[in-house]
Order: structure tokens, then C-alpha cells, then sequence
């Protein structure tokens, strides 16, 4: 009885003093929904170029093209015993130079080929790795194999990726840390104007034997506040924007596909909330507790 006492006066002090804020309430809550909005579109992006490593890697091969008269069933068995191998798919230059006879549009593979003066192409086995990671060594080890001409795989395009996932980090770090700072800042301020406002009732309180923690703790919960109505407001915006941007290129599947590759996971779509909660909370907090130290030792 006595919890549900203590929690009636938390909650009740707490909506007064959001009351008693004003339109420093809105101007604490927008810093903090500004905040997480840009907080959750970066982790999203960053979701999303991850998921997009992870499927390069995933289907990512080593092309091995032998020499001039070397068959892949010869070689086939000696790649598959490599512990960096996940499956190899051998291509006989039959198939491969029919591959590119339909490819070049040409009707008659014989005319083709005899204009050629025969197959010019190679057999080739195609490698794929049980990581990206291991990829470049792979790659060296197929080079070292006798009667393999030349490898070749797309590193430079996971490269690349990989390096726009770094900067974009850094840079999404950066200034996710500005703006935290101005949250706490704009929420500390409003949290002293809401103080001194009630400056003479938290003076009767401690005449009457109220102890200091328990007279600043209403002003923590509302810190907790601001960041969970950002959070909330934040989360909204997203979900509004991503269906905004679906709506816009429904007609283009694939782009829609790459936008919402590692945000559709149940995991994420869970996951998201539950971070911008906790980060807008712990941001109110800070904020709070920096306005009221100066008052009381909490």
C-alpha cells in the first residue's frame, strides 16, 4: 500500500511539473525527437550496408580459368578439399562459349564457332568461399594450384562497401554525439526553469522533513519523459517516412528490396524501438540529473 502511495505521488508530481513547463517541454522533447530520428535513420543505413556485405559475401565466387587443355573435373577435387571452399561449380568452355554465343545475340553456334576457328575460351571452375573474409586468401591459394591461368573475384566491390560503411559511421557518430550534447543541454535547462518555478513548494517540503532525494526525483522522471515522448515521436517519423518511400517506388522492386534489406528482420524491427527508447531515456536522465545536482546530492 504504501508503494502504490509513494507511486501515486511520483506520477503526480512528475505530470505537474511537465504541465508547469510549457513550451519548454516541446522545445526539450523536439531536440531529443530531432536526435533520435537522425539516430535511428543512421542505424538503419547502417543495418542495411551490413546486410548488404552480407549478402556480397554470401554469394560471392573466385573465378578460376585453367590453362589451354587442363579439364575442371581434373582439378575440381583438389579446390574442394581447401577448408576456405564452400562449393565449386565447374564450366566446361562448351558451356561457357554457348553461354556467350546467346548472350552476344548470335543465332548459329557453328557459324560462330568457325568463324572463330574453334572454342577460344577455357574451362573454368567457379569457387565460392565460406566467407568474404577469406576470399583474398583463397584466391592466392587457387593461383598457386598447377594448370590455373587466372583468378578473379570482386574484392574492390566489397572493398568499397565495406569502406562507405566506415565513413558513413564516423560521420553518423559524429554528429549523433553534437546533438546528444544539445539534447542534454536544452534538457537540463528546462528542468532548472522548472525548479526555480517551484522553488518555495520544494522549500515547504523540506521544512516538513522531505528528503532532498525524494524531492528531486519527480524532476528526473520528467527528464525520462522528454526522451521517451522523442523516442516514440522519433520511431513514428521513420515508420511514416520508410512507407512514404515504399509508396513512392512501388513500382521498382528491386530498389525497394535494397532499401529495406536489414531493417525488414523481425530482430530489427523490435530492436529499433527498444534502443531509441533507451537511448532517449538515458539522454532525459543525464539531463535531469545535471540540472538538479547543483540543488541536491542525488
Amino acid at each position: 500500500m504504501r508503494f502504490f502511495t509513494k507511486l501515486e505521488y511520483l506520477l503526480r508530481e512528475t505530470f505537474l511539473g511537465l504541465r508547469r513547463g510549457g513550451w519548454m517541454n516541446w522545445a526539450a522533447v523536439s531536440m531529443v525527437t530531432v536526435l533520435l530520428f537522425l539516430f535511428g535513420m543512421s542505424l538503419q543505413a547502417s543495418w542495411q550496408l551490413e546486410s548488404l556485405l552480407t549478402q556480397f559475401g554470401s554469394q560471392l565466387e573466385v573465378s578460376a580459368y585453367l590453362e589451354t587443355g587442363v579439364s575442371a573435373d581434373v582439378l575440381r577435387s583438389t579446390v574442394e578439399r581447401f577448408p576456405e571452399v564452400a562449393s565449386v561449380e565447374d564450366v566446361t568452355k562448351e558451356e561457357a562459349w554457348s553461354r556467350l554465343v546467346k548472350e552476344l545475340g548470335l543465332s548459329n553456334l557453328r557459324d560462330a564457332t568457325q568463324q572463330l576457328e574453334g572454342n577460344p575460351l577455357v574451362d573454368e571452375l567457379k569457387v565460392k568461399a565460406r566467407s568474404s573474409d577469406v576470399v583474398p586468401v583463397l584466391a592466392e591459394k587457387l593461383k598457386k594450384v598447377r594448370g590455373v591461368d587466372e583468378v578473379q573475384y570482386v574484392s574492390e566491390a566489397v572493398q568499397r562497401i565495406a569502406q562507405l560503411n566506415t565513413g558513413f559511421n564516423r560521420v553518423s557518430t559524429a554528429i549523433v554525439g553534437l546533438l546528444t550534447a544539445t539534447a542534454i543541454a536544452v534538457i537540463n535547462t528546462t528542468i532548472r526553469f522548472i525548479v526555480v518555478a517551484r522553488r518555495k513548494e520544494i522549500e515547504i517540503m523540506q521544512l516538513v522533513g522531505a528528503t532532498r532525494s525524494w524531492i528531486y526525483l519527480p524532476f528526473l522522471a520528467q527528464g525520462v519523459a522528454f526522451g521517451i515522448f522523442g523516442s516514440a515521436i522519433a520511431f513514428a517519423l521513420i515508420q511514416a517516412i520508410q512507407k512514404l518511400i515504399r509508396n513512392q517506388l512501388s513500382g521498382q522492386a528491386e530498389f525497394v528490396q535494397f532499401l529495406t534489406t536489414g531493417a525488414t528482420r523481425p530482430i530489427d524491427l523490435i530492436a529499433l524501438p527498444l534502443i531509441l527508447l533507451t537511448f532517449g531515456g538515458l539522454v532525459g536522465l543525464l539531463g535531469s540529473i545535471f540540472a538538479v545536482r547543483r540543488f541536491a546530492k542525488i
